[in-house]
C-alpha cells in the first residue's frame, strides 16, 4: 500500500440537461421535449460569437432561478446539440421546471 495522503471532498451537486439548440428563432423559449429526453430551445441569437450559447445560458437562469454561474455548456459548444451543466438542483427539480415552460 502506497504512503500516499488522499483528500477526499464532497463534489458539487447537479444534473446534466441534453440540449437541442436552434439559433435565429423568433423568440427565445423552450420549445418542446424529443423523445429521447432532449430539450428543444430556440433563442433569437445567432450562432456567431457564441451569442446563441450566452442567449441559452441566460434563458436557463430565468426559467431554473438559478444564478448564471451555475449554468455551463460541457459539451457541444460549436454545436446544436449540447450538454449542459446545472448546479445546485438535481434532475427531478430540474424536470419539473423544464417541463413547466414548455411552449
Amino acid at each position: 500500500m502506497s504512503s500516499r495522503n488522499y483528500n477526499l471532498h464532497d463534489g458539487k451537486v447537479g444534473s446534466a440537461l441534453a440540449v437541442r439548440l436552434t439559433s435565429k428563432a423568433s423568440r427565445d423559449v423552450i420549445a418542446g421535449i424529443a423523445e429521447d429526453g432532449t430539450v428543444k430551445i430556440h433563442v433569437t441569437a445567432s450562432s456567431v460569437d457564441g451569442q446563441d450559447n450566452q442567449a441559452m445560458i441566460r434563458l436557463l437562469t430565468e426559467v431554473l432561478d438559478i444564478p448564471e454561474e451555475n449554468v455551463a455548456i460541457i459539451a457541444g459548444e460549436s454545436g446544436r446539440d449540447k450538454i449542459v451543466s446545472i448546479l445546485g438542483l438535481d434532475a427531478v427539480t430540474l424536470t419539473r421546471l423544464v417541463r413547466a415552460h414548455l411552449e
